[in-house]
């Protein structure tokens, strides 16, 4: 099979699955597999010739009732999808991330019963909620690459196809990472005292959790004026709408904020805001364990639709939400979801990181982490799917 020019199908929903997504394509580029990808995919992925069918924002949809306004269109790109790969399929399907979309697909492509492997690239938390989920995931999906060495001894328990692969973060970041380096590259004052405020990447994450932040740093500001915000928009969308919030607030606060915008095709910015600042304080999510493995103090928090939220914790099967807190089996990081997560408690949680010990014994349990997730036996992604193929 590697003798002929592969086709392999990827879709990603937000700035960590591009992430992954470029990574895996250079990859099999560096292994000298010859290979066309196409599907859904965002910058970082284009730049390595990857060809997107539509834009990756269409897939940036979280939370069961938010997910239910725009159905009929994600209906309508799985359909497109199965349509263009009906007729010309791909040899192997790899989803990243976005499960809720993503092993529909597969299960699409399944009943087609079209010639197309599937692969599920970063586990859905069947571990965590919804575990009913990995019958599904047995039936629709010929491998999953795991990130994390719990999630394949979970799959081995069901006798689903699995592979540790590692997180790609862990050997890409240092494990020597000085802030005042970091503080250069985006050519800020080294002497200069910041907090990076991370609402997420998505539209409806920055409507629900935007005001939160501002309203955080204007308590923040109004007693330590000696700190900075830094506020990542991953483009000028999202700057726009973190703008218009902003125009609310007064100009003490304003003078105080920087936004800082995505200036090339890698969507970076959160994760070189986040690197940069003193203590970080951001949306639970993927962007959680880039911080943990950056060696930044740090507070999550979430808000979810009510509703959303109150069926979510019917399902859960774990006492955290964050993966560093998951990671490590224990609490590591404050996390403040749904009603604790008010700029009160934020602004609170933030002002304890400003104690030096209290950060640096949080930076010692993430370069701890950081080393486990590099000590593991992890297979190599690209090995793994070829099998598949072969």
């Amino acid at each position: 099979m590697q003798n002929r020019k592969l086709k392999i199908g990827i879709v990603v929903g937000e700035v960590s699955g591009d992430t992954l997504g470029a990574s895996l394509i250079r990859r099999f580029r560096e292994q000298g597999i010859d290979a066309d990808f196409e599907g859904i995919g965002g910058p970082q992925m284009m730049a390595e010739g990857f060809k997107s069918y539509y834009p990756m924002d269409i897939l940036s949809v979280m939370g069961i009732v938010e997910v239910l306004k725009d159905i009929k269109k994600l209906f309508a790109v799985r359909d497109g999808l199965v349509e263009t790969w009906s007729k010309d399929p791909v040899d192997v399907f790899i989803g990243i991330d976005a499960p809720d979309f993503n092993l529909r697909l597969s299960k699409s492509l399944k009943q087609k019963q079209l010639p197309i492997k599937t692969v599920q690239y970063v586990s859905p938390s069947v571990w965590a909620w919804r575990q009913g989920r990995v019958h599904g995931i047995k039936a629709s999906i010929d491998l999953v690459l795991c990130l994390f060495p719990f999630e394949k001894a979970f799959y081995q328990k069901w006798q689903v196809p699995a592979a540790f692969v590692g997180h790609p973060l862990a050997g890409q970041l240092p494990l020597q990472n000085p802030l005042a380096q970091a503080k250069q590259e985006l050519r800020l004052d080294p002497e200069q005292k910041y907090i990076a405020l991370l609402p997420g990447s998505r539209r409806g994450e920055i409507e629900r959790l935007g005001s939160l932040l501002l309203d955080t740093a204007q308590i923040l500001q109004q007693k330590y004026p000696e700190y900075t915000f830094l506020i990542p928009a991953i483009n000028d969308a999202r700057k726009q709408q973190i703008e218009s919030l902003l125009s609310h607030y007064p100009d003490s606060l304003k003078a105080k904020i920087k936004l800082m915008e995505n200036t090339s095709s890698d969507s970076k910015i959160g994760r070189q805001v986040m690197n940069a600042s003193d203590i970080v304080a951001l949306a639970s999510g993927t962007a959680t364990l880039e911080a943990m493995l950056l060696h930044r103090p740090m507070v999550t928090f979430y808000k979810l639709h009510w509703l959303t939220y109150h069926i979510a914790k019917l399902l859960v099967k774990i006492p955290y939400y964050s993966l560093p807190n998951i990671i490590a089996g224990k609490k590591v990081i404050e996390e403040l979801i749904q009603s604790d997560a008010t700029p009160e408690r934020l602004a609170a949680e933030i002002e304890k990181l400003m104690n030096i010990e209290v950060a640096q014994t949080q930076v010692m349990q993430h370069i701890t982490m950081h080393k486990q997730l590099l000590s593991g036996n992890s297979e190599d992604p690209v090995a793994a799917v070829l099998e598949l193929v072969k």
